[in-house]
């Protein structure tokens, strides 16, 4: 986007941290050691957000066109140029095997088939990941439904530790180095907090966005719980819908109500993982993964469950609107809001938070 050229007007360069898809910049570098070489400087060029509609009923909406949906950045009204969701998709599949998982593995095993007939589809491709502290490519990207489910069946039980920063890093360079053409996807089996890894939660996010990645993830701690019979019903919201923060100009609807618990809770936690907030506790990795990119976080305590979540997944990612827009406020640094309104009554949008963008003098 050609910037105002003034005297007055000092040159910027956008530092952007996360954002979503960035298809015509280059990949950030796998090198992202530190906080110092965790921010990377690229323009802002195209920007996708991942929107789900659903009815009353909670039915996924289909059959919408471009003209149907208002996009705003900050409360500023965008361009939406595009819906991409027919690209061809790329999934990887990362399984966490640390030693602890004995009688959940198993279950985790026989959905191989599924996975790939059911969330990549006919023109997808998939790739399997292991991991305990160390991480393993069982699996290289395939199409073959054997092979997917051949390499479910050998993950074993490793050590104590999940590292599953360090997976999600190691998953994102894989997906990283597919076409531009195809949509990708994460698929993380694990439980909710990380143990082990070298990598920050800052980096993974970033690398993330910058390869335009969706995270889905299945948590395996309500099924840990239940074969040890430790569980307890999940806590309520700690802030009540009625008392979420709503963006200006937004009325409190079951939209806007749906997306902001979806967002405006987070915000503040998203700002502090940018800004390096060293006394920031993320209890729930997968979590802040699948908020941030627009996919969503499942959970299963039996087979069963774990096969309607699997459907879950599939559903959601087809059914999934993919907008995407270049920026006409990119220059404004800070946390970049994204709010989606659709112009039909009585169904719930949700979509990713938003990105992150600093900007400095030269």
């Amino acid at each position: 986007m050609p910037m105002c050229h003034t005297k007055s007007m000092r040159k910027a360069t956008i530092l952007l941290i996360c954002t979503a898809a960035l298809a015509q910049s280059p990949p950030a570098t796998d090198s992202l050691k530190d906080d110092k070489d965790s921010v990377i400087r690229t323009s802002v060029n195209v920007v996708i957000a991942p929107t789900t509609v659903r009815d009353k009923k909670g039915e996924f909406v289909d059959g919408l066109q471009l003209q149907d949906f208002q996009l705003y950045d900050n409360n500023k009204l965008q361009k939406v140029t595009a819906d991409v969701r027919d690209e061809p998709l790329s999934l990887v599949i990362a399984v966490q095997k640390s030693s602890n998982l004995n009688d959940v593995l198993p279950k985790i095993q026989r959905i191989g088939s599924m996975l790939n007939d059911l969330v990549a589809g006919q023109d997808g491709e998939v790739a399997v990941v292991a991991f305990d502290h160390r991480i393993q490519v069982a699996q290289d990207f395939t199409n073959e439904t054997e092979k997917v489910s051949e390499a479910m069946r050998k993950i074993v039980p490793g050590s104590s530790n999940h590292a599953v920063i360090d997976a999600e890093m190691q998953c994102i360079r894989m997906l990283r180095n597919r076409p531009r053409d195809r949509r990708r996807v994460l698929l993380i089996i694990a439980e909710k907090r990380d143990r082990g890894s070298e990598a920050r939660l800052r980096e993974a996010l970033t690398e993330a966005q910058f390869a335009n990645v969706a995270i889905y993830t299945l948590d395996i701690s309500s099924a840990m719980a239940t074969l040890t019979t430790r569980g307890d019903p999940p806590p309520p919201p700690s802030i009540p819908t009625t008392a979420q923060h709503i963006p200006a100009g937004g009325a409190l609807t079951p939209t806007t109500i749906d997306q902001n618990y979806y967002n405006g809770n987070y915000i503040p936690v998203f700002v502090d993982i940018f800004k390096a907030v060293k006394s920031l506790f993320v209890d729930d990795t997968l979590d802040v993964f699948t908020r941030f990119t627009g996919g969503k976080e499942y959970a299963f305590v039996s087979e069963k469950s774990l096969e309607k979540a699997v459907a879950g997944i599939s559903q959601e990612i087809h059914s999934q609107y993919l907008l995407s827009y270049t920026p006409n406020n990119q220059i404004e640094g800070g946390f970049h809001e994204i709010r989606v309104v659709v112009n039909r009554p009585n169904l719930e949008v949700r979509t990713r938070p938003g990105y992150w963008v600093a900007t400095r003098a030269e």
